[in-house]
């Protein structure tokens, strides 16, 4: 089986697909904090779940995911100057 790449025709294409990504790849990284929270049984309230799902910042959320595996309760893991 023959693979081709598609090269998208326009800049408003690759960026928007690029934007997807990014999208994507935080939505999966906030599932990931919000699961070693509750694996750990920590609940997170929903004002802070709100919160974790809307940053789009990978840095950030790459932090909370190594942070939720030690932290004592959700509100500390927003509260650490990461």
């Amino acid at each position: 089986m023959k693979t081709e790449s598609y090269e998208y025709l326009s800049d408003w294409a690759r960026e928007n697909i690029a934007k997807g990504q990014a999208k994507g790849i935080a939505e999966g990284k906030t599932d990931a904090i919000l699961t070693v929270l509750a694996a750990r049984g920590i609940e997170v309230p929903d004002e802070l779940n709100d919160k974790i799902r809307k940053c789009r910042d990978l840095d950030r959320l790459d932090a909370w995911i190594r942070a939720a595996a030690t932290v004592q309760s959700a509100d500390a893991l927003l509260n650490n100057d990461l």
